[in-house]
């Protein structure tokens, strides 16, 4: 019976994450060609390519995608066998920034997992606007950020997500879509800027009908028909829907990614890092 190495697809995993052989030896310690072995023994396993050669950049295709949701899964699972039968050994207080759309709907399941493992980490959790929490006057008030960056922009942050930037509302309270409403965050949003220069560049009317920096505030007024809003599709809340019309212009995507600080407890964060990963690529 064959067996795939989760060495191997740790490597393969580090690879996708990464961006590039090089960058995956760096950190687990291996030259380039070691990494390259690995790959390809995966490959000569499953008899199909995982990367395509772009220049001089290895880029994951098809195959790879497929391979990765699953591979990073299989880790998890082993990870997290090892970490019931171990002590943790990670101690320390981690500061986290994070978009406060993504504090509503993807903390809340990795705060109580990631505390049952590793009770001795205790989490400072800090909810503002991505350009706020990359500001260089925040530059050291972090340990871990993760934040939405344009798709166009280079960044030294590691990439969780090309996600699509959606429009939401509530099927159940029809808008007057051919003169739109909008529920926007404050200046300075992603989003808020992104919908309003979309909206520039068409012919149907529109308006901010309401402002609000919170999810919360932003869902309870689309549920009471104020209008409609935009937002990662990997953040919508099951309250709101996502919704499509011929006056609803495409938004694009963005890039969700996750910024290390210099932080006094590598190993904590790094571990804080991997479960958001996880559940945010799931």
């Amino acid at each position: 019976m064959k067996q795939l190495s989760l060495d191997n697809l740790r490597t393969f995993v580090t690879v996708v994450d990464l961006g590039g052989y090089a960058k995956a030896g760096d950190i687990l310690g291996r030259s380039q060609p070691a990494i390259s072995l690995q790959i390809k023994r995966i490959e000569q396993q499953l008899a199909a390519p995982l990367f395509s050669k772009q220049g001089q950049r290895h880029v994951v295709n098809n195959d790879g995608l497929k391979l990765y949701k699953t591979a990073r899964e299989m880790l998890a699972l082993n990870d997290g066998i090892f970490a019931q039968f171990q002590p943790s050994g990670l101690k320390g207080r981690i500061r986290l920034g994070i978009p406060s759309e993504f504090a509503t709907t993807l903390l809340p399941s990795i705060v109580g997992q990631f505390g049952k493992l590793y009770p001795e980490v205790s989490l400072e959790v800090t909810s503002a606007l991505s350009k706020n929490l990359l500001s260089a006057e925040n530059n050291n008030q972090f340990d871990l950020v993760m934040a939405l960056i344009d798709p166009q922009a280079e960044v030294e942050g590691q990439l969780l997500l090309h996600d699509d930037l959606v429009w939401v509302g509530d099927n159940s309270v029809p808008a007057n879509l051919e003169q739109i409403a909008l529920v926007l965050a404050p200046e300075g949003c992603m989003y808020r800027t992104r919908v309003i220069n979309t909206l520039k560049q068409q012919t149907q009317q529109w308006r901010i009908s309401y402002t609000n920096a919170d999810l919360t505030g932003i869902t309870a007024a689309i549920k009471q028909g104020l209008g409609i809003s935009a937002l990662a599709k990997s953040s919508v809340p099951e309250q709101l829907d996502i919704i499509k019309h011929k006056h609803l212009p495409s938004l694009g995507t963005i890039k969700i990614c996750l910024f290390t600080g210099n932080t006094p407890h590598p190993q904590a964060c790094a571990k804080l890092a991997e479960f958001i990963r996880s559940k945010l690529q799931a």
